[in-house]
């Protein structure tokens, strides 16, 4: 089976240079991630999940190993060694990411957020407009608030709303950082039925979750983190 990820050697340390001192965050972190595959990560808070996505996706660097991902864009590319005009390229068009926290320009409505999202997929501005109203109204946002700045949200429609942001691309590779964790349980049912649309049709995906019902029938295999390391806890057959 094609991979269209993978990792070797995986490790990142932070270094706190006024008190001289190093923290680990994760180390010898080593998969791989079929095309169309998805792959769950589970442990304990503060083992280092989110610093993986974070290596993934470059916005840590990693301190050692390597993260290589199989792009439309350039072939297989090291994502630790790539420079920031590609990773920049790859965020756009390829490569999405789901946060419990949202991000958003200044001034950015939440229904151009989304639009944005689209556009950078490289859909034209009417087919974008379209896909950010369907997304939005799959995820029970109500059309009261698409013209309204974000940073008034509950904590619920923020992750809802950045969900649709990612998702409106129908990415290549998309990483899940805690997707459902302030969400109700119909919402929680959307994502799921999206999130396994989405690999229906060829995305594929690493997720950190806590909610380990939410993770049955979705994930291939599942890895528990533990003290900064990887153990494969089960392939789902």
């Amino acid at each position: 089976m094609e991979q269209i990820l993978e990792i070797q050697g995986l490790a990142k340390q932070f270094f706190l240079h006024e008190q001289g001192r190093e923290i680990k965050s994760c180390k010898d972190i080593s998969f791989t991630l079929a095309k169309g595959g998805f792959i769950g990560i589970v442990g304990t808070s503060g083992a280092g999940k989110s610093t993986v996505l974070r290596c993934i996706y470059r916005t840590y660097l990693a301190t050692q190993g390597s993260v290589v991902y199989d792009s439309l864009s350039y072939g297989k590319l090291d994502l630790v060694t790539a420079d920031e005009r590609q990773i920049i390229h790859l965020r756009k068009v390829e490569i999405g990411y789901v946060s419990q926290f949202l991000t958003i320009m200044p001034r950015t409505t939440a229904k151009q957020h989304v639009i944005d999202g689209a556009l950078d997929a490289g859909f034209s501005y009417e087919e974008s407009v379209v896909k950010a109203e369907e997304m939005l109204r799959y995820f029970r946002l109500s059309e009261t608030l698409w013209d309204i700045y974000p940073n008034t949200f509950s904590g619920g429609e923020k992750l809802r709303l950045n969900l649709a942001h990612a998702m409106v691309k129908a990415p290549r590779l998309l990483l899940l950082d805690e997707p459902t964790a302030s969400l109700d349980n119909n919402t929680k049912l959307l994502v799921k039925e999206l999130l396994m649309k989405l690999k229906k049709e060829g995305t594929s995906m690493v997720g950190i979750f806590h909610d380990l019902e939410f993770m049955e029938g979705l994930c291939d295999q599942v890895y528990n983190i533990s003290q900064g390391s990887f153990q494969k806890s089960r392939e789902v057959s």
